[in-house]
């Protein structure tokens, strides 16, 4: 069975570390995790900072899924965004 992720705390201080100074390498290297996990991070969060385009994590909770006011998920308003 796989990893399901990082908890957002975990994954906040590792982006303090970066803005502090620390290169992705060493910090990757001292938590025992992914360079490429980082660099993930570092880019998703300049995406929701608004520093570079795409899609910011708020804006694709908000598609991910509209439901009906009985709570039910209906078929033409629930769609799975598009990667």
């Amino acid at each position: 069975m796989g990893r399901r992720g990082y908890p957002a705390e975990f994954r906040r201080r590792v982006l303090d570390l970066l803005h502090a100074g620390g290169s992705v390498a060493s910090i990757a290297h001292d938590l025992q995790i992914s360079d490429q996990t980082i660099y993930a991070w570092r880019r998703q969060d300049r995406i929701d900072r608004g520093e570079i385009p795409g899609l910011s994590t708020a804006a694709e909770r908000s598609d991910r899924c509209r439901c009906s006011t009985d709570g039910s998920r209906r078929r033409d308003t629930c769609e799975k965004p598009s990667r």
